[in-house]
């Protein structure tokens, strides 16, 4: 599918987005690892959340829509079946990983696979502490990419020091936990988000986070989850592209409402703040262990800023807007520290360089990062998402900020996170 996004002379209104991607995966997971029903508003309905719901189908969990709601009924770690096919998870990378946790700590026998797309990221770095924990891990090249096999239970708990700032492989490493003997501890230098650790306090797990000076260290001991009702707020993530639109765009006036402020993932709101937008935050409540609240951003002249690898945890989304950011900035903004795009539903850093040049932008890549020299004209042009809903998106707002608009190859791609992102970015555009 093809997509062509022209210039505007303005962007205004007040939205929401879909619900958060990060928490909707989980509030199906430990939903189903819980016991009862847990009633889940604001469910994100899009591809990837899907596959979530689909495998855990597939093991012997219902899991119904009931108006705007999805109810899972939970049977405890104990109520899961062996799958009798393989389990699908078509392009999340969050629902492989996450799952592989989850079914290691269970007693049975699972294959796991998804999209060409899917097979082609590491599974190496979930392979190691599940099989250190003592499960029964193989797949393509040694494991070292899907589909998988892996046959749980009968795991020890282990202490683990991350090598990179994953929140998927920390996540498969606690819901492993979830069932095994004694404790696991696992060591972040640097913190990456923290979705899992919160709603499983929130499910009734016994988990405490110690922060110091070097890092984090989350612990986990056995656990029997009890359901609760979860209110997804809106994706920062997606809101990110609508933000950034606006905080380009000298005197625009937008705000996000209901959006999830957890502090691991606000960081594109330090981004656009640092570049030179007016960021507000408004209405911030808890829920369930989680800050939400509204975003009012007014636009301004943008200017470059450096990114370096310490932020990247709470950008690791982001990277792709950011660039467009940069584009229309002046100056040099450099993004070092972001070598985990690499592997991410696209070379991230490799594909935004190649299609920002395509369309004019001064772009040059490095091995982990980015240097775009901004305030440049933005022609316009025929780009590819390379089937990457986040580089459709970025590209998106990019052709808002260029003379001859951007055409983009793949444009269908947002369904994986944002069904109807086109039809939002027509509404704050006067479109």
């Amino acid at each position: 599918m093809k997509k062509k996004i022209t210039s505007v002379k303005e962007i205004s209104g007040c939205i929401t987005v879909p619900g958060d991607k990060s928490i909707s995966h989980r509030s199906i997971m430990l939903g189903a690892l819980a016991e009862g029903r847990t009633e889940i508003s604001g469910f994100l309905e899009s591809a990837d959340c899907l596959s979530t719901i689909r495998c855990i189908r597939a093991m012997g969990v219902q899991v119904e829509k009931n108006g705007d709601l999805y109810i899972v009924h939970g049977k405890g770690i104990g109520g899961f079946k062996e799958p009798a096919d393989i389990l699908d998870c078509g392009n999340s990378g969050t629902t492989i990983r996450l799952l592989s946790g989850l079914v290691a700590g269970l007693g049975f026998h699972a294959v796991l696979t998804g999209d060409h797309s899917l097979r082609t990221r590491p599974m190496t770095r979930i392979k190691n502490p599940l099989m250190e924990m003592g499960a029964k891990f193989d797949g393509r090249e040694n494991g070292k990419f899907a589909p998988i096999s892996l046959r749980g239970g009968f795991l020890h708990g282990i202490d683990y020091r991350m090598q990179i700032a994953s929140a998927q492989v920390k996540s498969a490493i606690l819901l492993a936990g979830l069932n095994a003997s004694g404790e696991t501890s696992v060591f972040e230098l640097l913190s990456s988000r923290d979705h899992t650790e919160r709603m499983l306090a929130s499910f009734g797990a016994d988990v405490e986070v110690q922060k110091a000076a070097d890092g984090t260290t989350i612990k986990l001991r056995p656990s029997a989850l009890k359901a609760v009702n979860v209110e997804v707020p809106g994706d920062i993530s997606s809101a990110a592209f609508f933000l950034t639109a606006a905080a380009a765009m000298p005197g625009a006036e937008l705000t996000v409402k209901n959006v999830g402020l957890n502090p691991a993932r606000t960081g594109i709101l330090d981004v656009l703040d640092r570049m030179g937008a007016n960021v507000e935050i408004l209405n911030a409540s808890l829920n369930a262990g989680e800050i939400v609240g509204d975003v009012k951003i007014i636009g301004n002249h943008l200017k470059a800023i450096q990114i370096y690898d310490y932020e990247i945890p709470a950008l690791i989304d982001e990277v792709p807007i950011i660039a467009v950011a940069a584009a229309v900035a002046e100056g040099e903004t450099v993004i070092t520290g972001a070598s985990e795009l690499k592997v991410k539903e696209s070379d991230r850093l490799a594909v935004m360089a190649s299609e920002l040049a395509k369309v004019g932008v001064d772009v040059e890549e490095l091995p982990d990062g980015l240097i775009i020299r901004g305030g440049r004209p933005i022609k316009g042009g025929k780009v590819n998402s390379f089937s990457d809903h986040r580089i459709a998106m970025a590209m998106a707002v990019c052709g808002l900020f260029s003379k001859e608009g951007i055409e983009i190859e793949g444009s269908d791609a947002v369904a994986i996170s944002f069904p109807d992102f086109f039809e939002k970015l027509d509404s704050v555009c006067g479109r």
